[in-house]
């Protein structure tokens, strides 16, 4: 598939939420190839994933599906949660539903602390190279326009985004729960989050496809766009539940 040409789309427009640190250019390639696709609205400032999931409601059409990116795929999850008669599709892409670890708030807070002492350029360069494939850690093409993305997010709103994944709620019991077609996808190389991870997700969750892309790692929408294009037209075309 090329991933510029335009692909169907349903009547519902698709909104696209992104992750940490990430705004509507980690969906470049998403965009150009679904004509309806667009942006969920800027919630990087807020703090809790809820509030970001409120910012989505307020703005979204009356139905509509959302794909969601990392810390944008339990963005969609609590989307969801507020407002399932609305939401048509899922789809969950590189991400978790788990707690967080005991380890966790250590590890976030030290790469804050990076980027307190030592400014946004050397957070970012410490937090991305692995979150792409081993294979692609000196790919420049790819890490540059990411790399330039994550910078300008800022501390700030580092800061808020990571206190909102720090204080994120239980979502694992809402899985068995969803009723409209759902897609989960990963990259095969994703060291964040693992393909052992999102198979569990998906056993749980009623009719769940799972794909892994061969070779990308956690920033699929921008490693292997092709491939997750096809996965999402796929999930496109699934006919909903009636509500």
């Amino acid at each position: 598939m090329n991933a510029n040409s335009s692909l169907p789309l349903p009547s519902e427009p698709l909104l696209l939420l992104p992750g940490l640190m990430c705004d509507a250019r980690v969906f470049a390639a998403q965009r150009a190839a679904f004509a309806d696709a667009v942006a969920a609205p800027d919630y990087g400032d807020l703090a809790t994933l809820g509030a970001m999931a409120e910012r989505v409601l307020t703005a979204a059409p009356a139905r509509f599906a959302v794909l969601g990116h990392s810390m944008g795929a339990r963005i969609a999850l609590e989307v969801v949660r507020r407002a399932p008669g609305r939401v048509t599709r899922l789809a969950l892409v590189s991400t978790g539903v788990h707690l967080p670890l005991p380890s966790e708030p250590e590890k976030r807070h030290a790469l804050r602390d990076v980027g307190r002492l030592h400014g946004m350029a050397a957070l970012v360069d410490t937090w991305l190279p692995p979150m792409v494939a081993p294979a692609r850690s000196a790919d420049t093409a790819l890490l540059q326009p990411l790399r330039t993305m994550c910078i300008e997010a800022g501390l700030a709103q580092f800061e808020a985004q990571i206190a909102a994944l720090l204080a994120r709620p239980e979502v694992e019991t809402l899985l068995p729960q969803l009723a409209c077609p759902v897609l989960v996808a990963c990259g095969s190389e994703d060291r964040w989050s693992p393909p052992a991870q999102h198979a569990a997700m998906a056993a749980v969750i009623p009719h769940a496809r799972v794909v892994v892309v061969d070779g990308a790692g956690h920033m699929l929408p921008a490693e292997a766009p092709d491939a997750l294009n096809s996965a999402i037209a796929d999930w496109l075309s699934a006919t909903p539940n009636p509500l």
